[in-house]
């Protein structure tokens, strides 16, 4: 069997082909939004992402993949992923891309802020000079958002939130469940809140075109968590978690060519603030890791 080590170039290109694949769904369903409300993206794009899933557990057919044994939790994680999805899909809608995944992407530095009084992790005094610099890095983008946005930033900053709780739940649930048990929860309320949004709100049957890029959706949903999921079955999560700041360059990138947006000077600055403290506390984890 390969070591972790020798598994880490295909771990590698597995995880930045998952984060491309995540980030062009976003970039899609920014522009979704002209056409579909947020509960309509999540309810179409769901029922699609079954597809992998139903893959996924005919190749362990052995096993029933079904049956969690933490339903509960599985079901409050996947409350909070949906919570992310609705709060970071609403705010495409009024901030450039890049923008908002960059305020999402301090979830890590709340998730280690948290970690000492939810997980019992010893939180030291590196790792709260890293969790103060990511805050100001979010701080420093916020004011020219702020100014022009409204409480509107108030969305990507939920989402962070939401993030940071369910990547707590995740850490939980993975001594205890198959990653394909998870998503299938995932995928289900998520699904189901959609529904639950179109009730309230009302929907609209799709037009062709839009049938295809849902179905496209869903199957690059499916997939992407796979490929993401096997990335970390493959190596260290230490190797392969910097990567996951990829999807701002590739968020970047996106807005840029189809929308022609171009960040200020100071969100560039506050991005690399939050980068810097995500790749800072994941280099003490790893530190402390090896260590023990």
């Amino acid at each position: 069997r390969m070591t972790p080590q020798k598994n880490a170039p295909r771990a590698i290109v597995l995880m930045i082909l998952g984060t491309f694949m995540l980030t062009v769904q976003d970039a899609v369903s920014k522009h979704l939004l002209e056409d579909f409300n947020v509960g309509e993206i999540l309810f179409y794009r769901g029922i699609w992402a079954y597809l992998p899933i139903a893959w996924f557990i005919w190749r362990e057919r052995e096993r029933n993949l079904l049956q969690a044994r933490k339903p509960a939790t599985n079901v409050v994680r996947a409350l909070l992923n949906t919570g992310a999805g609705l709060t970071v899909i609403s705010a495409y809608g009024f901030m450039p891309l890049a923008t908002a995944m960059a305020i999402m992407f301090s979830s890590p530095i709340l998730v280690s802020a948290l970690s000492g009084t939810l997980l019992g992790e010893r939180v030291g005094v590196t790792r709260w000079v890293a969790v103060l610099v990511g805050f100001t890095g979010v701080v420093l983008m916020l004011q020219p958002e702020v100014q022009a946005l409204g409480w509107y930033v108030a969305l990507p900053l939920a989402a962070a939130v939401f993030i940071a709780f369910r990547d707590i739940l995740t850490r939980q649930l993975g001594a205890f469940e198959d990653p394909t048990t998870i998503l299938f929860y995932t995928v289900t309320v998520s699904t189901l809140a959609g529904a639950s949004w179109m009730l309230a709100f009302g929907a609209s049957w799709p037009y062709p075109s839009a049938w295809g890029i849902f179905a496209i959706m869903g199957l690059m949903n499916g997939v992407a968590h796979y490929v993401v999921i096997k990335a970390f079955a493959l190596t260290q999560a230490t190797t392969l978690m910097p990567l996951r700041y990829l999807s701002l360059v590739w968020a970047g990138l996106i807005g840029y060519v189809i929308w022609g947006d171009v960040p200020q000077p100071v969100t560039i600055i506050g991005a690399a603030l939050i980068v810097a403290s995500g790749l800072a506390i994941l280099l003490r984890k790893s530190s402390d890791t090896g260590t023990k």
